[in-house]
Parts: C-alpha cells; structure tokens; sequence
C-alpha cells in the first residue's frame, strides 16, 4: 500500500518530469525523492517511470495508478484547503441577535472585533423585540442575544453582559441645552418623548420617574430608542435613552445631559442551556462586553476578575 508520502513524491515527478525538479517542489534532497520512489515501485510491485533522455515518463503500467493518485491528491488537497478555511472561520456561521439600544452601535463594534479574528466567517445579525428572544434562541435561528432587561426561562441561560447609565437628550435650542446636568423633577416640567412602560425597554425609563415618585406626560410614544433621538432632532421635546443607542454621537442636534440621580441599568446575553457558546460567539460577546463597558458604568470587581478568568480559560 502507498503512503501519503509516497503518493506525493510520485506525483510530484509525474508534474515536473525528474527527480531534481520534484526535490525543489517539495523542498527535499534528490536522493531523497529517489529512495522514496524506489520504496513505491517495490510496494506496488509495478515500474512506475521510465527514464527518458534525462526525464521520467510514467511506464504503460502505472497509468491506471497514476490516474488513481491524481484523484487521492486532489482529495488531501481538497482536505487541507477545507481545513485552512475552518481555521480562518470560512464554512461556519454566526448568528446572533441583539434589541435596537445594543444593535445600533455596540454590536457593529463587537462583530468588527469577530470579523477581524475570522475574516472569512460568515455573519447573520439580527434586530429583535425582547419578547421574540425566546423564539429565536430555542427555534435555532441563533445562538444568543443581547438584551436590555431579564428574561426568565428554563432553558435558557441570561447572563450579565454590562451595565448602562440613563441620559436625557434636549433639542439644541431647548432652555435646559447649556447645562451637562439636570435632575429627573427637572425633567417632568418638559413635554417627554418615550416608549410605552409596558415595554421592556420602556419600562427602564418609566422606573427612573417612579422611583421618585414623579408623575410624567409622554406627549410622543416611539418604539425604539433611536426613534426617540430623531425625534428630539426635530425639537418635538426631550427624552432619556440609554448611553449605548448615543455613544456614536449620531445625534449632532441634540445635547445630552447627564442625571443627577443614580440611573445604572444591567444588560444581558441570553443562549440556550443546552448548547455551548461557539468559539465565534463566545468572542463576540467577549468583544461586546468590552466596548458596553468603555461606556457604562463600572463592572463590580469581583465580575471583572471572572471575566478575566474567562479569557484565561479560552485562551488555554
């Protein structure tokens, strides 16, 4: 029986037509490729080249093992080419889903980080309400989720991803556009642009005024964070949206002002129980935890070591 070596020694002789040039194909001494191709013809038990002026021509007898040898060849060639694409992330997808606040800024940047390590890597993002995250993770239209508030459900795990910080945005030429901060009674005195409290999402804000006990008029109901921003453009009134939906400065016609009040919020990445994160996704989440946490506010220690160790592991 050939080895895989023989097979390559062979057919580098048939491709160059001498022992010198098949050595300089693989990079190997002549006397090498002779010893090689003696060892070949005595395993098969058949002449396999004739010498011929100088070069070696494949005798009446090889041809059918010759034709043979091109198509295992070409199969280890097909192998090792599958194998360099797997490495760089070709032939393998990610899917990942996030809710508007995380997808219109955080996970562009995050995925740019994945692309980057596998450039190859084929990519579906998708942009999901909160209560469709269920659906998505155990239908298998993806392997998880970044989310703004907690979801519970037996077989799916919901894990910290990072915290966030509430901010108010006015129009530019609103009265309170010159100051870098302003208080949640404050606010109450303008006309508010939000999204209805019984979103997940909404409810973020909502709890800001309940928990002072403020009562509020939100003249404008929008469903997304960004729709809030593009109204406040056009000075239709003013609103509190998360950081990350303003941390690409998209806004130029609108001033953002801190709070005064403590306004950390805990998002999360959702996947289900039973299927380890892929090394794609794992990265991905690594990589959106990182920029979340650039902006929001700072991660306990104890969680900081844990993602640290984390990294460690994967490393490993």
């Amino acid at each position: 029986m050939l080895t895989l070596r023989q097979i390559e020694v062979i057919r580098a002789i048939m491709v160059t037509g001498t022992v010198g040039g098949a050595a300089r194909l693989l990079n190997v001494s002549s006397p090498g490729i002779s010893r090689v191709m003696k060892h070949a013809e005595t395993s098969v038990g058949v002449k396999l080249f004739d010498r011929q002026g100088g070069r070696y021509a494949p005798t009446n007898e090889a041809h059918a093992i010759f034709d043979q040898i091109n198509g295992v060849y070409d199969k280890i060639e097909d192998l090792q080419f599958v194998i360099s694409r797997i490495k760089r992330g070709a032939d393998s997808e990610l899917k990942v889903a996030s809710v508007p606040s995380i997808a219109n800024v955080m996970v562009p940047r995050a995925l740019a980080n994945v692309r980057k390590a596998f450039p190859n890597l084929l990519i579906d993002c998708d942009i999901l309400k909160i209560e469709d995250a269920v659906d998505y993770l155990l239908l298998g239209k993806g392997e998880l989720v970044a989310l703004s508030s907690k979801i519970e459900h037996p077989m799916l795990t919901c894990a910290p991803l990072a915290r966030g910080r509430l901010k108010c945005i006015v129009p530019v030429d609103h009265a309170l556009a010159s100051r870098t901060r302003v208080r949640t009674d404050e606010i109450v005195g303008y006309p508010l642009i939000g999204v209805d409290p019984n979103d997940p999402y909404g409810r973020i804000m909502a709890d800001l005024f309940a928990s002072h006990s403020l009562d509020y008029d939100v003249t404008i109901r929008a469903r997304f964070g960004s729709t809030v921003c593009a109204l406040v453009t056009q000075g239709l009134g003013i609103a509190i949206v998360d950081e990350f939906t303003l941390a690409a400065n998209n806004w130029p016609d609108v001033r953002v002002l801190d709070l005064v009040e403590p306004t950390a919020f805990q998002t999360y990445v959702v996947h289900r129980k039973d299927a380890p994160l892929s090394r794609y996704a794992a990265l991905f989440v690594d990589a959106l935890r990182e920029h979340m946490e650039g902006l929001g506010a700072p991660a306990a220690p104890a969680r900081r070591g844990q993602a640290a160790a984390a990294r460690e592991v994967r490393r490993r």
